[in-house]
């Protein structure tokens, strides 16, 4: 049997045309050095050739020729034969298959070749989709046209490209919870995490729907940002050990929702499922001053008694250091020799000192006294910044317990998800693209793109019964 299979493979017509080509090129050596990258490029288009006609060869043993076959239940009966021509990896390949329609209705047609393999938006082998959107999460559709012409095997267009992100978002959002919770329960927590830290951030993106949503169109809303933009949410869950080292990251990046709900549920039910692995984990709640986000992480539902948790909130150094900055400049002056240097006296003090954050509000209710109307005003904001926020800034004490106290993990996760995909020169975006790209990102920056895209492509296939007497032809 396995004689017969490679005897066959032998004579198929690429590979016959690989060995007259490996023929050619060793005459070659006789009249002198032939081209290396010439025999590279050339190499590779023959043994595409040869992937091209076996992955035919094996689409075509998928296709089932009956009377009738059962999917989900329902009967069809053979209605016709078509060739029809896929996308693999190694380009396109084209094969004869049978199409089924239900008895007794005219409704579209099913294939069940594409079925049991798990053809991509009907046109993309598995190995093929998950290629185009890897690539569409990190780059432009124009530069992934660029990139595949570049490596050889397949060239999907620009607009497959564009659509397929789509397609594979609108069935990974189908599932999403019940896939995310899968992608838990496979993980565990490293045995030396003692410290899990979640933050959330937003950056504003362009948007093609923000005319119709913007909160400029409201009049009871205040208007953040540019007109046509909107805040997309971005959250990191990590992991540290007893040194503050990092050790797992899982971020969520989602499109503008209310409340940022979705991500929020996101982020939930990550620290749920490492505390539920590992109780002990000290929870450090690390995010800027933005009410939204204290609403969220005060309020956030650890799935153990609260009690039995350790639990730190900490307001970002830097972003404390912003505030600084601001009230030294409103007490001495932007830009001045005395307020840059009062401004390194005080983040060392806020950072080093156990009463740090008490000794800075004291600093400023003294100059505040002192200053005129205008500036007295200014100074009283960063006060009333600090006085809210200064059960979050004990950073001496957070340093020493190796805790972290900066939120470059997510600001980090809003440029990687966000800013360096989303907000080239004329991008706007759509709620369903634009979630695609962040999904896909999401996952792969989390380590978890392989285990999702197992889940993802089988949500394609489905199981095909040929006949009633007929085995089974399950994929």
């Amino acid at each position: 049997m396995e004689a017969s299979h490679s005897d066959d493979v032998l004579k198929s017509p690429a590979a016959d045309r690989l060995r007259q080509f490996v023929r050619r090129h060793r005459q070659e050596w006789g009249h002198g050095t032939p081209d290396f990258e010439t025999f590279e490029r050339e190499l590779h288009e023959q043994m595409m050739a040869l992937e091209r006609e076996l992955v035919a060869e094996e689409l075509s043993r998928f296709d089932v020729d009956a009377e009738q076959v059962e999917v989900g239940g329902v009967v069809y009966r053979q209605a016709l034969t078509s060739s029809e021509t896929y996308l693999s990896s190694a380009g396109p390949v084209t094969v004869e298959r049978h199409l089924y329609r239900p008895a007794g209705r005219s409704t579209k047609s099913i294939c069940p070749l594409e079925l049991r393999i798990g053809i991509v938006d009907g046109q993309f082998t598995p190995r093929a989709a998950r290629q185009i959107g890897f690539v569409t999460a990190h780059l432009t559709c124009r530069e992934g046209e660029a990139l595949f012409k570049e490596l050889g095997g397949m060239h999907p267009s620009r607009s497959s490209m564009e659509r397929l992100p789509k397609t594979l978002s609108e069935h990974w959002e189908a599932n999403r919870q019940m896939w995310e919770d899968a992608l838990r329960a496979g993980e565990t927590v490293c045995g030396t995490a003692a410290v899990l830290a979640v933050s959330l951030d937003g950056v504003l993106a362009p948007m093609k729907d923000a005319g119709r949503k913007d909160k400029r169109c409201q009049p009871d809303k205040q208007a953040k940002g540019p007109a046509g933009y909107r805040e997309v949410g971005c959250g990191t869950v990590v992991l540290y050990d007893e040194e503050g080292e990092r050790l797992d990251t899982v971020c969520y990046g989602r499109m503008p929702e209310t409340n940022k709900l979705t991500l929020c549920e996101q982020l939930q039910a990550e620290c749920q499922s490492a505390l539920l692995l590992c109780p002990d984990l000290k929870v450090v709640k690390l995010a800027d001053g933005a009410k939204d986000n204290w609403r969220f992480l005060s309020g956030l539902d650890l799935g153990q008694d609260p009690q039995a948790v350790t639990q730190v909130e900490i307001v970002d150094f830097y972003h404390a250091c912003e505030h600084l900055k601001r009230a030294c400049d409103a007490v001495w002056g932007e830009g001045t020799s005395q307020g840059k240097a009062e401004f390194e006296r005080l983040k060392t003090l806020l950072k080093e000192a156990d009463d740090g954050v008490e000794k800075v509000i004291r600093a400023f209710q003294y100059r505040k006294r002192r200053a005129g109307t205008k500036r007295r005003k200014r100074i009283q904001t960063e006060l009333t910044y600090f006085r809210n926020q200064r059960r979050r800034m004990r950073y001496a004490q957070y340093v020493r317990e190796h805790l972290p106290i900066a939120s470059g993990v997510v600001e980090a996760a809003c440029k990687t998800l966000v800013t360096g995909r989303m907000k080239r020169s004329g991008m706007a975006w759509t709620q369903e693209g634009g979630q695609s790209v962040l999904t896909s990102r999401s996952l792969i920056q989390s380590q978890r793109w392989h285990r999702a895209w197992s889940l993802l492509c089988a949500d394609f296939r489905l199981p095909v019964t040929a006949n009633h007497d007929a085995p089974s032809l399950a994929a």
